[in-house]
């Protein structure tokens, strides 16, 4: 029987009505309690952006109002229109918490109430400016901690940040705009969220938005085009914000889809041929694209009867060689089979690997890929590839 630390036994039976024999671990080694708490706690959404004004208030604004629509009690915790008059528009009609008071060196600041929050319990609070450090006096520094209190207390959040705003990102956007803010949100509570959302516009969507009045008030538009909002900035901020989010729904793949209902991971198979140049010009390619979606890959040379490996010149099989280990020193996996041809070289390879994709250099002129060619090797790949139960893709490249 485990019972949490510091609860009476007998009353921790009575809230939760549990029995005694259900408190133990489960498989997972979790705590019975634990899952309790787990099937408890608020739904989290975070909306990521990266910068002021590509519509993330906007957007959990309209999300409010669709709620409101399908009968969900919706209301705003905290907004920040920051004076924008689309986003004001939106405001109207969502119920808003009032905020709490907070005096501090004779002014008066104004903070999200969690207590009038807990107290009126709707299903989902609008939470915005997720980074914002609190005025002293309140009951957490920051603001991440006052959302970490609802959704312990079971209320639904939405809520929006900034890309510079993630702890381990700040450093790179300020390696990227020489500008480094101040209040960051750490990774683990983006880690918490439940669906984390990518509110994208292109780089000339967003300073053509500045222009146009609509991110900040006439007097700020010239200094922020000079500094933070230059296109080379947003291009790369972008790509920071999508990363993220592409990171967050991996994360999500991995722990709610099961291994059989998973697409299969792209494994990258590249053919070698007695052209080392080429061969060079295809480990390099198939690199790039392998590393930046993480995938598995080999290079394959076919030993057959007619052209074994032994029995090629010399400086040839030397220039091979350096293609495999060219290939082995940029994460690929270089392998030599024997086979009574090459495309059947190819095909069982590409079966024991689970390999999705074949690359082929396209057919020389004259040499060894000329014979090979010359049945043609494409042809019969793709007349091989059609009989076998799974799918390939062949690419060839130039």
């Amino acid at each position: 029987m485990v019972v949490p630390q510091g609860k009476n036994p007998a009353e921790f039976y009575r809230l939760y009505m549990v029995n005694p024999i259900d408190l133990k671990y489960d498989a997972t080694g979790q705590n019975f309690f634990q899952l309790i708490q787990k099937g408890r706690r608020g739904s989290f959404k975070i909306y990521i952006g990266l910068a002021a004004g590509v519509g993330k208030t906007y957007r959990m604004l309209q999300e409010a109002h669709q709620l409101m629509a399908a009968g969900i009690d919706a209301a705003i915790g905290y907004i920040e229109t920051h004076g924008r008059a689309e986003t004001e528009k939106l405001v109207l009609g969502i119920p808003i918490i009032p905020q709490k008071q907070i005096f501090y060196k004779g002014k008066e600041l104004k903070e999200m109430d969690i207590d009038s929050i807990l107290l009126r319990r709707p299903e989902v609070v609008i939470v915005d400016e997720l980074a914002h450090t609190n005025a002293p006096g309140s009951r957490n520094e920051k603001r991440y901690q006052d959302v970490e209190e609802l959704l312990n207390n079971g209320i639904n959040v939405i809520s929006a940040i900034n890309i510079q705003h993630i702890e381990s990102l700040n450093n790179f956007v300020a390696g990227i705009t020489k500008i480094k803010v101040a209040e960051t949100v750490p990774d683990k509570i983006v880690g918490l969220a439940d669906e984390v959302v990518n509110i994208d516009l292109t780089a000339d969507e967003l300073i053509q938005r500045l222009k146009d009045g609509k991110i900040y008030t006439s007097d700020k538009i010239q200094s922020a085009l000079a500094n933070f909002f230059k296109r080379e900035h947003l291009l790369q901020l972008r790509e920071l914000a999508l990363r993220e989010v592409a990171n967050a729904v991996e994360k999500k793949i991995n722990s709610e889809v099961t291994a059989n209902d998973r697409a299969p991971d792209e494994v990258i198979l590249v053919c070698l041929g007695s052209d080392p140049e080429k061969n060079e010009k295809l480990i390099r390619r198939s690199a790039r694209i392998s590393e930046r979606f993480e995938q598995k890959w080999f290079t394959l040379y076919v030993d057959t009867p007619d052209n074994s490996f032994e029995n090629i010149d010399l400086k040839l099989q030397r220039y091979l060689i350096n293609n495999f280990k060219m290939a082995t020193e940029m994460g690929g996996i270089s392998e030599k089979v024997s086979a009574p041809d090459v495309v059947t070289g190819i095909i069982e390879f590409a079966k024991e690997k689970n390999i999705t994709k074949i690359v082929l250099g396209k057919p020389a002129k004259k040499g060894y890929l000329k014979k090979i060619i010359s049945t043609p090797i494409v042809d019969k790949l793709i007349e091989a590839v059609s009989k076998e139960e799974r799918d390939y893709d062949i690419e060839i490249i130039a």
